[in-house]
């Protein structure tokens, strides 16, 4: 089969689609035939060699993937060849097939399209592990994202407002915050020409947001948190910008507020319990059409580069997606 290979660390351009043997399939696993497979910013840091986890040389990134089952272990008794499934094998993505653990396997909607369940797994389990079990997000609060127009951030937009939050899109163009509005966000920031920390305050009648999320890091960060409400909580997503903010701690203490870590793919190794709940509430959501999975940008699995630059420039709206069909 082909897979998209990386022999060294470096960028897209060290990259290449090549042959790939999968092993032996074991009794626990299934094999699926990758029809589309989601990227997403972790797997540029990957590739680079700078992220949290940093696999040995060669291998095949990519988190997440939909397809058709192709074949299944002999242990495997609650998915069959031909099931139309969303995988999250963490690695191995971007390939013409992939193996995963059974546990790795959520069944795919029918009123999904394998584009849309492409890029459903990383985001959307990010953003809704960030608001229930992190932020314990209520109905009356309200959520500031940052990097609204990103992956994290736009599906942060539906799910915000899907668990009854009014939402301020943070982002820094018209065109961006323009795609914010049309996904549901109720009020709009542009970091590069207002003043984020006072247009937050005034647009809460001064009561700051309750609940901030934070894919980019960077320059805005102190801003965003001096603009946070009494007993606020910040939620730490990532570092898109490419600078890690360092915060006066002074101003948690001043607001009595919380920095929180949001690392959805450790806590869902450690308890795959709740994080299988937490998909079950995702699909429930699809199937009732109260969430529609974004994709935005779809690039043949030949063009992979250009999908990576659309990343790493941080020109996505939405989701980004290999499709192999």
């Amino acid at each position: 089969m082909r897979a998209l290979v990386c022999s060294q660390f470096g960028t897209a351009e060290s990259l290449a689609i090549e042959d790939w043997d999968l092993p032996l399939l074991q009794p626990h696993q299934v094999r699926v035939d990758v029809r589309a497979a989601g990227m997403n910013f972790p797997d540029a840091l990957i590739i680079a060699g700078k992220y949290q986890v940093k696999p040995s040389l060669p291998f095949v990134p990519g988190g997440e993937c939909a397809g058709v089952i192709s074949a299944v272990g002999e242990e495997v008794d609650n998915f069959q060849v031909g099931d139309r499934v969303i995988a999250m094998p963490g690695m191995a993505a971007f390939a013409e097939q992939v193996q995963v653990d059974r546990q790795q396997l959520v069944p795919m909607p029918e009123r999904m399209s394998f584009t849309q369940a492409a890029g459903f797994c990383i985001t959307y389990a990010t953003s809704y592990y960030a608001l229930k079990q992190r932020a314990d997000i209520r109905p009356d609060e309200t959520l500031a994202v940052m990097g609204a127009a990103g992956g994290v951030g736009a599906t942060a937009i539906q799910l915000g407002k899907a668990l009854g939050a009014r939402v301020i899109a943070c982002a820094s163009s018209a065109e961006k915050l323009e795609f914010c509005r049309r996904i549901g966000a109720d009020e709009l920031v542009n970091y590069r020409t207002e003043d984020l920390k006072e247009r937050i305050r005034e647009l809460t009648g001064g009561r700051g947001a309750d609940v901030i999320m934070d894919p980019v890091g960077g320059d805005y960060t102190e801003q965003a948190y001096r603009s946070i409400a009494w007993s606020g909580r910040y939620l730490v997503i990532g570092f898109a910008s490419g600078d890690i903010p360092r915060l006066p701690m002074n101003l948690p203490l001043l607001k009595a507020g919380d920095i929180m870590g949001v690392f959805w793919g450790s806590w869902a190794q450690r308890d795959p319990d709740r994080n299988l709940e937490n998909f079950a509430d995702l699909l429930q959501m699809v199937e009732e059409g109260k969430l529609d999975p974004l994709v935005t940008e779809v690039y043949p699995f030949e063009d992979y580069a250009r999908a990576f630059a659309t990343i790493t420039e941080r020109r996505a709206r939405g989701k980004v997606i290999l499709s192999f069909e």
